[in-house]
């Protein structure tokens, strides 16, 4: 099996073959692997993303919002300016570069948003109105509906302060539910206002300096044992007296009526046409630190997923921050990792092509591949997708990628199709067979698609 030439070993082929499949099979075994949180969008997870970011452009677009987007790289500075200290220090993937700059991958988009418009704030036509859907990065404890890499799509208005404006993104939110085909029973958008908090907090006689800490409390409630959440209220300086008011401003879900905001507010929503998705919840606080108003969260009320699907409110404070003039503004975020969970649990996604290409060119031989690439050049200018097999392969093997594929039609351009300046269509749809003229192949290929 060997030969031993001048100390050196020769391996014959067979051992060679063995090796070199040995090192592959080792190699197999040992493909790097993705960055931790990170996800792998082969193309049927890419056209769900696809599909949900043409959905909330649809939306979007639909209350006259504009499209913009922001670098992925900004710097610490800007997060330092207005983020909390956790998603600044903990939570953002922070380098040094070669300029010696702190730079970070975006946690969240508000800051950047707040930068453009503070740049050309004399310029703008107000109240804008503005959405984007991009990537953002968090390093966090990656759990069900928490990744690190995640897209998320981000909708405001800057210019306009009153209970109407915030409707309006309200039923944004409300409208992109009903578009995915969540309805007011598997979803809810619940309301709060931090003005109407606030006085409430006031009547309790919770002192300023403690209100931040008894806001972090209302925000744990749901994540807590009662007992356990009770011994804590009492742990941030509640008396047994505030904590049984707090108590009964929790359970209350008609004391929004008091407020000089949120009755304007679910007023606007109903001549909006999206007043069953959504409901008062005192419970609502957000724990960001720009929100200064009107405050809300959507959830799945059945679902496995105990996270909140978007959330958003009003931040008046925010453009004072990073060097503009102040400006009032409100709007939400959503990530996809939530939405994607819960619209698979329920079975709302729809079924999507695998391939764009509505149909296949085949390529019956070697003589005849230029005369395939003809025709589907031809469909093209016509405006139809088109796949052509890109070498001569037996038909039962173009029939079967077709198939896979999910494409509704394959073309067969043999020799006897040629000379008589044909082309037979194969209905993968229902199985018919035809042979047209070869000008008349378009015309009828989109009929088939159209499902004539």
């Amino acid at each position: 099996m060997e030969n031993k030439i001048s100390g050196f070993y020769i391996i014959l082929p067979s051992l060679i073959f063995f090796e070199g499949h040995q090192r592959r099979s080792k190699q197999m075994k040992n493909i790097i692997q993705p960055v931790k949180g990170t996800r792998d969008f082969y193309p049927e997870q890419m056209a769900v993303r696809t599909w949900l970011y043409n959905t909330v452009r649809r939306v979007s677009e639909s209350f006259g919002y504009q499209e913009w987007e922001a670098p992925l790289l900004e710097t610490l500075d800007l997060y330092a300016a207005k983020s909390g200290e956790e998603l600044v220090n903990k939570q953002s993937y922070v380098f040094t570069d070669r300029g010696g700059d702190q730079i970070t991958l975006r946690p969240e988009l508000t800051p950047s948003l707040a930068r453009l418009i503070a740049q050309k704030q004399n310029e703008l036509a107000f109240p804008v109105r503005w959405w984007s859907f991009g990537p953002f990065w968090r390093y966090e404890k990656t759990q069900k509906g928490r990744s690190r890499e995640f897209f998320q799509w981000n909708i405001d208005m800057l210019g306009a302060n009153s209970p109407e404006a915030d409707a309006e993104l309200v039923a944004i939110a409300a409208a992109f539910l009903k578009a995915v085909g969540l309805s007011p029973a598997q979803a809810r958008i619940f309301v709060n206002d931090r003005r109407f908090m606030e006085a409430e907090f006031d009547a309790l006689g919770i002192t300023p300096e403690n209100r931040p800490a008894v806001s972090g409390l209302v925000d744990k409630r749901e994540k807590m044992e009662p007992d356990a959440w009770e011994a804590y209220a009492l742990e941030t300086g509640l008396s047994p007296k505030q904590l049984d008011g707090l108590k009964a401003l929790l359970a209350d879900g008609e004391r929004w009526r008091k407020s000089a905001e949120l009755p304007r507010l679910f007023t606007a929503l109903e001549a909006l046409g999206v007043g069953e998705y959504v409901q008062f919840d005192p419970n609502i606080v957000r724990g960001l630190l720009y929100y200064t108003g009107t405050v809300f969260e959507a959830f799945d009320v059945n679902g496995s997923v105990r996270r909140s699907i978007l959330g958003g409110g009003r931040y008046d404070n925010l453009l004072a921050d990073v060097g503009g003039d102040p400006l009032p503004g409100v709007g939400f975020a959503m990530g996809d990792v939530v939405i994607g969970i819960i619209l698979q649990e329920l079975g709302l996604i729809p079924a999507l092509p695998v391939t764009p290409a509505s149909a296949l060119v085949t390529v019956f031989s070697a003589d005849l591949l230029l005369e395939s690439y003809t025709l589907a050049a031809d469909l093209r200018r016509a405006g139809l997708n088109i796949t052509c097999y890109p070498e001569p392969a037996k038909l039962p093997k173009q029939f079967k990628f077709a198939d896979r594929m999910g494409m509704r039609a394959v073309l067969v351009l043999g020799p006897d199709e040629a000379a008589a300046g044909k082309v037979t269509v194969k209905n993968l749809t229902d199985g018919t067979q035809e042979t047209v003229a070869r000008q008349a192949v378009a015309g009828r290929l989109k009929q088939i698609l159209e499902g004539g």
